[in-house]
């Protein structure tokens, strides 16, 4: 953005007042978008300026999961550029050298997913493990009181029971955009289907009704492990939360079930990539050596409530004494992607996603084609793994509407459980079809979407995706909209919006939009309109 006011409004007048009006909404987006900015930018962690590069800096690739430890890297006495990205992404980035000549060093909660991707190996050197917290069941104290697990030993086959008996309810994170979730999906699977081996397709399929007993259950979705905490901890709505360790004890008032039969635990391993200088390699480890040691250990488990690594420094007690026993892991890439198809398209409730889309005329040329490219990709035309698990699934209602001076007519779209191909197809037509022109209703655009919303809670994960370019020319305002959101049914009032910002949206509206809708914001003024697409795909 360069903070140039924009031109007038076609549909507003061209007065001294509204030219005011225009430049003070130009600081306040210029402003924001900064602020978002300083948020997104990766962060040098160092005892002083670290510049992007040199011989001097690690340039680390990680998963957010550790972006809680940032403040004590600034201190380890080596200056470290972290990078953020998705679990799924950064392994797939890895395995094809994309991290090569970028980055120096991963840091994953876990490079079991990495591992089995044909190639993988080969780009890795070095890896050193720094902390572990296993993945396990949160419930509020009272619902563990009724259940009767309140400090005795469960099994996952008593969990899946009672969540099959609806006698709890739970969130989770969505397994093909975040570690955790995957690492309980894994985990549930590998307990349930008896094995006591490593996952094989054939068993990902026996245990798939199982599964899709104990999923009945869960009623709060999430793209990460952060969210889903901060998801839990502000609405509550459910009676716990699958999570790692480390997050729920951050947590007030709940119990922590660890089953019996096992668990994942996510090991953090800090690993070098081969590709990295010898220079680079001197940094790793010094700093692997710091993070190893007991007083940064102890430090660790102390601010973030994982366990320590290292066998000379004692866990706390509130990891209490039991031993955990680890469940096997999946050793094909088959069988991990055939467990995630299994969860998104039958284990999982089924979503009913609608996307608000902009088709004012500041949307023609480039955006719109940028619009039409990111709903194709949501259609399978990424045949990545994160593509793949991003399209729109079987089982699914999506529904598009788009606005520009008033909202457009909404196109449902009703994926069927088996061969959704006819229907993707559609979709992709339709993306192909979209014309950008005329002025820019915002909130009548977001109004037709929670009109559509009756029913939400009915069996479905209810969201809206709304994706702008600019402001709000026509039609009701904000406040319009908030005084029609507050007299909604409440079930409709739990549908969350996510807002996409693109352009020149007022970033102070779109993040008060996402506020009120509890919601979140992606930005794509810099990035790939698609990859916001695909990210959200993780929350809904």
């Amino acid at each position: 953005m360069s903070g140039t006011p924009p031109p007038p409004s076609p549909s507003a007048p061209a007065g001294p007042s509204s030219r005011r009006r225009a430049v003070r909404s130009a600081v306040r987006r210029a402003a924001a978008a900064l602020a978002l900015l300083a948020l997104a930018t990766p962060v040098a962690c160092s005892s002083g300026d670290a510049p992007e590069d040199g011989p001097d800096v690690l340039r680390v690739l990680a998963g957010s999961e550790v972006k809680d430890l940032e403040p004590m890297l600034r201190r380890s006495g080596v200056r470290v550029k972290i990078s953020y990205t998705g679990t799924l992404d950064g392994a797939e980035q890895v395995a094809a050298g994309g991290a090569d000549g970028s980055y120096d060093a991963i840091w994953f909660s876990s490079n079991r997913y990495l591992s089995l991707i044909d190639g993988a190996t080969a780009r890795l050197s070095t890896e050193t493990k720094i902390m572990s917290s296993p993945v396990v069941l949160g419930l509020t104290d009272a619902k563990a009181r009724e259940l009767g697990w309140a400090g005795r030993p469960v099994t996952w086959e008593q969990i899946a029971t009672a969540a099959r008996e609806q006698r709890f309810t739970f969130g989770m994170a969505n397994p093909a955009s975040s570690n955790s979730g995957f690492s309980a999906l894994v985990g549930v699977a590998a307990a349930l289907s008896d094995a006591g081996e490593a996952l094989s397709g054939e068993q990902v399929a026996a245990v798939t009704p199982r599964l899709k007993e104990f999923f009945s259950a869960q009623r709060l979705t999430s793209g990460s492990s952060g969210w889903l905490a901060d998801a839990y901890s502000r609405e509550g709505g459910v009676d716990g939360i699958v999570n790692y360790e480390s997050v729920l004890l951050g947590l007030e008032g709940l119990s922590l079930i660890h089953p019996s039969d096992g668990v994942v635990t996510a090991d953090y391993p800090l690993t070098l990539l081969a590709s990295a200088r010898p220079e680079k390699k001197e940094l790793y480890g010094r700093l692997t050596g710091w993070l190893r040691r007991p007083d940064t250990q102890r430090e660790i488990m102390t601010a973030t409530h994982r366990r320590p690594i290292v066998p000379g420094v004692r866990p706390g007690p509130e990891f209490g004494t039991a031993p955990l026993l680890e469940l096997p892991f999946p050793n094909r890439r088959a069988a991990a992607d055939a467990l995630i198809t299994a969860y998104l398209d039958e284990a999982r409730v089924p979503a009913r996603a609608l996307f608000v889309l902009d088709t004012s005329g500041s949307m023609d040329g480039e955006r719109i084609e940028a619009l039409r490219q990111a709903l194709i990709t949501l259609t399978g035309a990424d045949t990545s793994a994160s593509g793949t698990f991003s399209r729109f699934r079987s089982r699914e209602d999506v529904v598009m509407i788009p606005f520009s001076g008033s909202a457009g007519q909404p196109q449902p779209f009703a994926l069927p459980e088996r061969d959704p191909q006819p229907v993707l197809a559609r979709i992709r037509a339709y993306a192909e079809n979209l014309r950008a022109g005329g002025g820019t209703a915002i909130f009548d655009g977001l109004r037709a979407a929670y009109g559509q919303a009756a029913g939400a809670g009915q069996g479905r994960y209810t969201s809206v995706v709304l994706m702008t370019d600019g402001e709000n020319t026509d039609g009701i305002s904000y406040d319009d909209f908030e005084l029609f959101y507050r007299t909604l049914p409440r079930e409709r009032q739990q549908v969350r919006t996510f807002v996409v910002l693109f352009g020149e949206s007022d970033v102070e509206e779109m993040r008060k939009i996402a506020k009120l809708t509890r919601g979140a914001v992606f930005d794509a003024r810099s990035g790939s309109l698609a990859s916001a697409f695909k990210e959200i795909r993780g929350y809904q």
